[in-house]
C-alpha cells in the first residue's frame, strides 16, 4: 500500500477548492482508500490551525465543518508517534515535521504545496512530489 504524508497546504486547499489536485487526493483517499495517509501530532496541529485562519476560514466551501472535516481524515489515518527527531531537511525547519513523520510511518511520499519542501525533491528515499505528481503517481 502507498503511504503518503500531506502538507498543511493540500489539506487546506482540498478545504478551499475541493475540485482541485489537493482535493482529489483528498477524495481518492476517503472514498477508495488509494492510499494511507501519515501523520504526526505536530502535522494535525498546524492544519487545524491553518483551517482556523480567518483569512482561510472566508474562503472555505459553503456547508462545509472544517474541523469535522479533518477530524474525518485523521481517524483515518496512520498517527506515528514522532519519536525520531529530524532536522535540517528544508530551508524553512517548521517543515522538517513532514519529513520526520515520512521517515518514522515509512511513507512513500510527501505531498507538498510548500516550494520548500518541493525544493528537495526526495529526502531519505522519500519523494517529495507536487499534488498533480501524486495523482499521475496514483493513476489518475
Amino acid at each position: 500500500m502507498i503511504r503518503a504524508v500531506l502538507d498543511a497546504n493540500i489539506y487546506v486547499s482540498a478545504a478551499v477548492r475541493p475540485e482541485g489536485p489537493p482535493g482529489e487526493i483528498i477524495d481518492r483517499f476517503l472514498r477508495g482508500g488509494a492510499f494511507e495517509i501519515v501523520m504526526s501530532q505536530a502535522i494535525v496541529e498546524e492544519v487545524l490551525r491553518a483551517l482556523s485562519y480567518p483569512k482561510v476560514r472566508k474562503y472555505i466551501r459553503p456547508g462545509l465543518d472544517s474541523e469535522l472535516w479533518f477530524e474525518d481524515i485523521v481517524v483515518l489515518s496512520h498517527l506515528v508517534a514522532y519519536k525520531r527527531e529530524f532536522a535540517g531537511a528544508s530551508k524553512d525547519p517548521d517543515d522538517d515535521k513532514y519529513v520526520a513523520a515520512a521517515i518514522e510511518g515509512r511513507a512513500g511520499f510527501v505531498v507538498a504545496g510548500d516550494s520548500d519542501l518541493l525544493d528537495l525533491k526526495e529526502c531519505e528515499g522519500i519523494r517529495i512530489v507536487s499534488p498533480r505528481v501524486f495523482l499521475d503517481f496514483l493513476g489518475a
